[in-house]
């Protein structure tokens, strides 16, 4: 059970396990904004309600601009695991400028592929080759990207993912 975290202004934060949550709210540094009606945390002392998502009580900066690392699952998920070229079902990433011409590691320069297009193409340009991009890559945006473990979202979230996009 995983609980959702917002920043003292609603903006998606964190997702945690729901006992780092309760942690949170028992030592009044949080509270819980949705819970899990038919599923309570039973203590000692008694039931609490199991957090589903939980606001801070105070403000807490985020050290600038949040920046989604480029990684070869994240350029497959921004693309739908389907190939820049061709469409069909990608497993790799391309390099659209050739890392042997200069070509960076960026959200801008790289795409998913296929594998077929990925050997047709080689060490070549998407010009030389007289191919199309199917899609403009850039870098990913919104919540899902910014707050880690939210690609795995709880339906009580949403409204509150919905406000930071």
């Amino acid at each position: 059970m995983r609980t959702l975290v917002l920043n003292a202004g609603y903006e998606p934060l964190a997702v945690v396990s729901f006992k780092r949550a309760l942690v949170l709210v028992m030592n009044e540094k949080a509270v819980v904004i949705e819970r899990v009606e038919e599923d309570p945390v039973w203590a000692s002392v008694g039931a609490y309600d199991r957090p589903a998502v939980i606001i801070l009580t105070r403000y807490v900066r985020v050290p600038g601009a949040r920046r989604v690392p480029v990684t070869r699952r994240g350029v497959l998920r921004r693309d739908g695991h389907r190939c820049g070229y061709c469409g069909k079902a990608a497993s790799t990433i391309d390099h659209v400028m050739p890392r042997s011409r200069g070509g960076k590691d960026t959200w801008e320069n790289l795409v998913a592929c296929c594998l077929a297009c990925n050997n047709i193409k080689g060490d070549r340009t998407p010009q030389e080759m007289r191919w199309e991009l199917r899609i403009v890559p850039a870098p990913p945006h919104g919540s899902s990207w910014t707050v880690r473990g939210v690609d795995k979202s709880d339906p009580r979230w949403e409204p509150y993912l919905a406000l930071a996009a």
